[in-house]
Order: structure tokens, then C-alpha cells, then sequence
């Protein structure tokens, strides 16, 4: 049997250790979302370099926006000052889950799951109406564990992540993720199945060659399908052009966009530095439906990111430090500061994009040979939830 392909899916955790036109309310909190997790996704590319990078920015924003309840003082502000939102101020919780269900929605089709979970120490003295308020802001119960018996807790949290990844993500939590001293640790899951509105027809999928960053070539497997895409041609402020081409999932509200520069030489950082919510939204509204040969490789992505490092990078530091950590909203009976903080994420792309497809490619047929689009360098890939303009995963595919 084959397997699942284009299925996209997310688990991030915490470990926190003792010692267009007027949008609407869901459509701004998803513009600040997405602004702080591409910010983030640009502080892991940087240190990636040249390798293969698969993120979620919703995930990263999720875990983030659970974080902000816990703090207080300065280190509060220093995520308020990061986020550019509070996730306690009024008009925010609402839009937070409108925002859920716009993307959980029946309407979008493709098969689509998101969860959050707060594990908190079975005997930690919290804050007098801490887990209420959780449940009215996220809509997700306080879920009490024993991280005294270090293997029972972790399995705990890695059962509920393999279940709400259907199994893509087994393992979010690694041998001495957490211990005796682990308090709380937060989970965000996101599961994607998507089926492309227009599969690639199996028949089109050929070995051609891929240009890697360093000058070197490596034959890998690329499929091919001519038929009319939403496509435009765009310029960064250096004046460098690159092509962003759009591939919706067939629901219609779910689109993966490829982008990438136009010419070989032109490293793909100088599209990952000026990304953010809104330049993606200018894809989105200046494109143009025209007929294209397409081009594009399959590629299967899998990451393990350790997040302290562009956290504090974009100014976010007291958490990760013992003497300065502030999580008196969460409980004033010991000291907590953030000891882990880690996403993985994987991606399958093929033909079909979803279990067992059979579906048949119609194939548009032109008098004249259409303009090719052949993705045969480095590209920038962002699956975007496009009534909302949710960013659900991004990444840089370096070499299939």
C-alpha cells in the first residue's frame, strides 16, 4: 500500500523545569500569528543554512500564546513585545477561536486537525483560578501528570502527540526530555491531509537533474503536469525576481505556494529574509491564472528544531533563565523557567497529495507549447489557510 503523501503534521513542546480591506477580528489575530512565526521561522533558517527546513508557524504562535498565561512581570513583556499581541486582552480569546474553527472547519475538505495541551505537575500548587481561565481563553483542560515517574509521564505526552499527528510524530519527547523536576510542559499538534485539486498524473513523474546552493547537481524525482495555475512574477526590494506559483488543495481554501528566484545564483535567503503575513497576502492578490508546464520535485521533509536560541533571538530570554523566569501567573510555590523548548514537523509531497487517491488529471491541452516553471533549485514552500491567511507550515527544500 502506498503511503499517505502531501500529509503535513506538527507536535511542539515545552518543557518548563523547577528551579484585506477590514478584516476581521480571527483574519487580524492570524496576520500577528503568522507575522511571529515566520519571524521565528527566519531566525531557524538562518542557523539551518543551507539544509532542508520544515516549520509551523501557527504551532510556534499556539505554544506561545499558551506561554503568555503563565508569565508575569518583565517576562511577560518580553513575549507581548515578541508577539506583537496578548492573548489576555479583551476581543483576543474570541478571535483566537473563531480563528479555530475557521481552519478546523468541515468546509475546507482536506483533513485537518489542530490541539493544544498544558501537562501540568499532579501536586503543583497553581495559581487560584489559573486552570479556568486556561479553559475560557484556549478551550483545552489542564491535564495533570506525575513527571516523578519520569518514562509513565513521557509516554503520556508522547501518546497524546501520536495521536492527534495520527502517528506521524511518535516520539516528540526523547529519552531525558524530561525529569524529575519537569513541572509543566506545553503541546501544540497540527495534522494536514491534503489531496491536490489538480494531481499530478504519475505517468508525467521523471528523474531530472536539481541544482543544489554550493554549484552541485544531484537526479532526483520530479513530476510534471501542464495546466492553468494562479502565477506572477515578483521582485524583492534588491531587485532580484522570483516566480510564486499557487497549488490549491481541493477544498479551495487550503493553497501550498512554491516560490523561488528566478535565476540559479540568487541564494533562496534572499527571499526568506523579507518574508512576512503580508507579503504572502500580495501573492495571493496578484496573481494571475495562466497556462503553465509545472515542474516541481517530490520531496519528503522531516525537522527537529530546538527553538531556544531564535527565541531569544528575537528577544525572548528570561524564560530560559533560572535567576529572571517569571511564571507567578501559573503558580507562586516554586520556580519555574523554561529548561526545553523544541518543534517537530514532517511533510510528504507527491502526485496524488492524499491516501489512496485515484483520482485522473485532466490535462488542459494548448495549441502553443506553454511557458515551463521547473523547480529544479532551491524554493520556499508556505501552506497557507487562505480565508484566514493562516500560515500552517513553511519551509526550504535545498535538495529533495
Amino acid at each position: 500500500m502506498q503511503r499517505s503523501p502531501a500529509i503535513v503534521c506538527l507536535a511542539l513542546g515545552l518543557a518548563l523545569i523547577f528551579g484585506e480591506g477590514s478584516p476581521s477580528p480571527e483574519s487580524q489575530v492570524a496576520h500577528l500569528a503568522t507575522n511571529f512565526g515566520v519571524k521565528v521561522f527566519q531566525q531557524v533558517v538562518q542557523a539551518s543554512k543551507d539544509r532542508n527546513v520544515i516549520f509551523s508557524p501557527y504551532g510556534v504562535s499556539s505554544v506561545l500564546a499558551m506561554l503568555q498565561l503563565t508569565t508575569g512581570g518583565n517576562t511577560q513583556q518580553q513575549l507581548h513585545t515578541a508577539m506583537q499581541f496578548k492573548i489576555d486582552e479583551k476581543g483576543m480569546a474570541p478571535a483566537l477561536r473563531q480563528l479555530y474553527k475557521e481552519i478546523m472547519g468541515p468546509w475546507n475538505k482536506d483533513e485537518i486537525s489542530t490541539a493544544d495541551a498544558i501537562f501540568v505537575q499532579r501536586d503543583l500548587k497553581l495559581v487560584q483560578g489559573f486552570m479556568p481561565h486556561f479553559f475560557r481563553l484556549f478551550r483545552s483542560t489542564v491535564k495533570q501528570v506525575n513527571f516523578t515517574e519520569v518514562e509513565k509521564a513521557r509516554f503520556i505526552i508522547n501518546d497524546w502527540v501520536k495521536t492527534h499527528t495520527r502517528g506521524m510524530i511518535s516520539n516528540l519527547l526523547g529519552k531525558g526530555a524530561v525529569d524529575q523536576l519537569t513541572r509543566l510542559v506545553l503541546v501544540n499538534a497540527l495534522y494536514f491531509n491534503g489531496q491536490w485539486k489538480m494531481p499530478f498524473p504519475a505517468s508525467g513523474t521523471h528523474h531530472r537533474l536539481f541544482h543544489k546552493s554550493d554549484g552541485s547537481t544531484v537526479s532526483v524525482s520530479m513530476m510534471a503536469q501542464t495546466n492553468k495555475f494562479n502565477y506572477s512574477e515578483f521582485s524583492t526590494p534588491d531587485g532580484h525576481d522570483y516566480d510564486v506559483l499557487e497549488l490549491p488543495y481541493h477544498g479551495n481554501t487550503i493553497s501550498m505556494f512554491i516560490a523561488a528566484p528566478y535565476e540559479k545564483e540568487v541564494p533562496l535567503s534572499a527571499l526568506t529574509n523579507i518574508l512576512d503575513a503580508q507579503l504572502i497576502s500580495q501573492w495571493k492578490g496578484n496573481m494571475t491564472r495562466l497556462l503553465r508546464l509545472l515542474i516541481l520535485p517530490k520531496f519528503s521533509l522531516e525537522s527537529e528544531v530546538d527553538l531556544r536560541r531564535p527565541l531569544e533571538n528575537l528577544g525572548m530570554t528570561d524564560i530560559f533563565r533560572p535567576d529572571q523566569a517569571d511564571f507567578t501567573n501559573l503558580s507562586d510555590q516554586e520556580h519555574l523557567y523554561v529548561s526545553q523548548a523544541l518543534q517537530k514537523v514532517k511533510i510528504e509531497v507527491n502526485e496524488s497529495g492524499t491516501v489512496a487517491s485515484s483520482s485522473t488529471a485532466v490535462v488542459a491541452s494548448a495549441r502553443m507549447v506553454p511557458e515551463e516553471i521547473i523547480m529544479d533549485r532551491p524554493f520556499l514552500f508556505v501552506v497557507r489557510h487562505n480565508p484566514t491567511g493562516t500560515v500552517l507550515f513553511m519551509g526550504q527544500v535545498m535538495e529533495p
